[in-house]
């Protein structure tokens, strides 16, 4: 059974096609982003300062938006791609771009889960350190640079 369709629909069919294709080739490149910063991630983790942590972070999350962001245009497109594709009929690069998709997004989550597991491992420690540090006797007896400044109890105001 053919199904004949004008030149318009073929057009619209290829057009919807091709930005599907180029949007999931997109998102695959920003999730290979995201991965290759995690595994970055966990090596700051594990010797950084605060400061290249906070910056990890802050760029965690602008990537994470980016991918939301096409995620959002990527779902409607897929149900036009599947409503103007006649069944049987399909490009064979849509499922090995969704599979390839799909691995990057698991070993993602492996890697956030892994950064996640030494970033809480690293917080236990320096709150360890830090209650340590106030128990401390030395902490106790420690004087300021000023020294003991008594408190004001008369001002002479006449001068």
């Amino acid at each position: 059974m053919s199904v004949a369709i004008n030149q318009a629909e073929l057009e619209q069919r290829v057009a919807i096609l091709k930005r599907l294709k180029g949007l999931l080739e997109r998102q695959r490149e920003r999730f290979r982003n995201y991965l290759a910063l995690l595994e970055n991630q966990e090596v700051v983790i594990g010797s950084g300062s605060g400061e290249q942590i906070l910056a990890h972070v802050e760029l965690e999350e602008q990537i994470v938006t980016d991918i939301f962001s096409i995620q959002r245009v990527i779902a409607p497109l897929e149900g036009m791609y599947r409503a103007a594709m006649p069944r049987g009929l399909s490009d064979d690069e849509i499922p090995a771009l969704k599979t390839s998709l799909e691995d990057m997004k698991i070993k993602v989550q492996a890697q956030s889960a892994k950064n996640r597991e030494l970033l809480s491992a690293r917080m236990a420690g320096i709150r360890t350190e830090m209650s340590v540090l106030k128990d401390s006797p030395f902490a106790k007896s420690a004087r300021s640079i000023y020294g003991s400044v008594a408190e004001p109890s008369f001002v002479n105001m006449r001068g």
